[in-house]
C-alpha cells in the first residue's frame, strides 16, 4: 500500500463485503443455492461463519449507533482509510447498490475508526479464503 500511495496510484479492492458475510445478513444456518460458490469456500462453512461472526457483530453495533446498515459501516470504514482507496462493491441487486452507495454519507468518528481497526487487528479469521485445489489454480 505504501507503494500505491507513493506513486499516486489508486486502489480498488474487491469483495469488500466478504462475499456478503460482512452485511450481517448471514450466519452459520444460512443455506446457499446449489450453484453458489460459497458452498465450496471454507470460510463459509457453518463452523467458520460462527467463529468469524464477532467482527460482524462489532460492525452491527456501530451500524446501530449510526443508523446505518452493517454493509454501509464496512464500506465507510474502507472509504475512511485513504482517499485513493475506492471500494467497488459488486452486486446485481439495484436495491443493494443504492444501499451501498449511501456508505459515503456515514460519518465514522475517530473513535469509531479506532474501534473497528483494533477489532480487525485482533481478528483471527477461521477458514481459508478458497479451497486448496482452487488456490493452486489461481494465478495471483
Amino acid at each position: 500500500m505504501p507503494l500505491f500511495e507513493g506513486l499516486g496510484i489508486g486502489f480498488a479492492p474487491f469483495s469488500l463485503l466478504g462475499k456478503g458475510f460482512l452485511t450481517g445478513k448471514m450466519n452459520e444456518s444460512t443455506e446457499f443455492g446449489k450453484t453458489d460458490l460459497r458452498n465450496v469456500l471454507p470460510r463459509f462453512s457453518p463452523e467458520n461463519m460462527k467463529a468469524n461472526k464477532s467482527f460482524v457483530d462489532l460492525l452491527s453495533e456501530v451500524a446501530k449507533e449510526k443508523v446505518a446498515t452493517t454493509a454501509q459501516i464496512a464500506l465507510a470504514w474502507v472509504l475512511a482509510q485513504k482517499p485513493w482507496i475506492v471500494p467497488i462493491p459488486g452486486t446485481t441487486n439495484p436495491q443493494r447498490l443504492s444501499e451501498n452507495l449511501k456508505a459515503v454519507e456515514v460519518n465514522l468518528t475517530p473513535s469509531d475508526l479506532d474501534k473497528i481497526q483494533k477489532a480487525s487487528q485482533t481478528l483471527t479469521l477461521h477458514g481459508e479464503r478458497y479451497p486448496e485445489a482452487m488456490q493452486e489454480s489461481i494465478d495471483w
